[in-house]
């Protein structure tokens, strides 16, 4: 997409449950409904990710105004009962010691968003650290926590009253996953083909334990499509934004594959719009 089609919403493909588009998050008109039952996400990190189309270099002023305005977007759109879980850095030293997750949940909090609690997520990474800082030396050394966060966070109302009332949690999976401590690996780059992918694990969790069955995920960085792909496999709706033509192909083969279902139309052949429909339950 040039820079004037990076503002428009582009129907990529979609299926029964889910629907993936090609645009910008930034973009305030993408959609003009409320739908969102609940968003799970990881955005951009803006720490020097080589991604296609997004910039990772940003300054961290720059960073901010644009975790607002994404941020912003994704509160309107959402149905005052829904959730918004946030895979987020706790900090960074890349570039400056910034306190990226506190940041970010206040921005959220200033757009409207109402704070719940945060999970960490120990991803266990610390043997491929190689800054120290002052080396074996109180001069000026370096601590880095092997962790990321996922801020839970809602709109107007945490207790759920609306969607199907189904849930489909186990009782040993609920008695794990509210201990607010994750601990699992990350993602394979190289076998997803995708820059910075987040593990199945994460999106599966969230949906079952914020989610009833059919209700609508939705997520605005959708990347490689593991979030698109965990709500179909669970029995929820999904729409998903990706800006870069090439990440949506990779989330395309992925949910055709992971869900092994070859009935995928390209959404250029289908004429009518898949967001109402996806957002009628009785149709699904």
């Amino acid at each position: 997409m040039n820079d004037n089609q990076i503002w428009e919403r582009k129907e990529y493909y979609r299926h029964r449950r889910v629907a993936l588009f090609q645009g910008n998050s930034l973009n305030e008109n993408l959609f003009d409904k409320e739908f969102i039952d609940l968003i799970v996400t990881s955005p951009p990190y803006n720490v020097g990710i080589d991604y296609n189309s997004n910039d990772d270099t940003m300054n961290y002023e720059q960073y901010l105004e644009f975790t607002r305005q994404w941020i912003t977007n994704c509160y309107k759109w959402s149905k005052p009962e829904a959730r918004f879980l946030l895979n987020c850095p706790l900090d960074k030293n890349k570039g400056g010691h910034k306190s990226v997750g506190a940041d970010i949940t206040t921005i959220a909090q200033q757009v409207g968003w109402k704070y719940h609690a945060t999970i960490v997520w120990n991803e266990g990474n610390i043997s491929r650290r190689t800054a120290w800082g002052s080396w074996l030396s109180a001069s000026a050394p370096y601590v880095i926590a092997p962790v990321e966060l996922i801020v839970i966070f809602y709109k107007d109302s945490w207790k759920k009253t609306g969607g199907s009332k189904v849930s489909d949690i186990s009782k040993d999976e609920f008695m794990a996953w509210t201990n607010g401590v994750w601990v699992f690996t990350g993602e394979s780059k190289k076998r997803i083909g995708h820059p910075a992918p987040f593990p199945r694990e994460l999106p599966r969790r969230c949906i079952k334990l914020f989610s009833y069955v059919n209700d609508l995920v939705f997520d605005p960085f959708c990347g490689s499509g593991t979030t698109l792909i965990e709500s179909v496999v669970n029995n929820r709706r999904a729409i998903g934004v990706e800006i870069d033509e090439q990440y949506c192909e990779i989330a395309k083969k992925r949910v055709v594959e992971e869900v092994n279902s070859f009935n995928f139309e390209a959404v250029t052949r289908v004429k009518e719009d898949p967001v109402p429909y996806l957002m009628e339950e009785d149709k699904l």
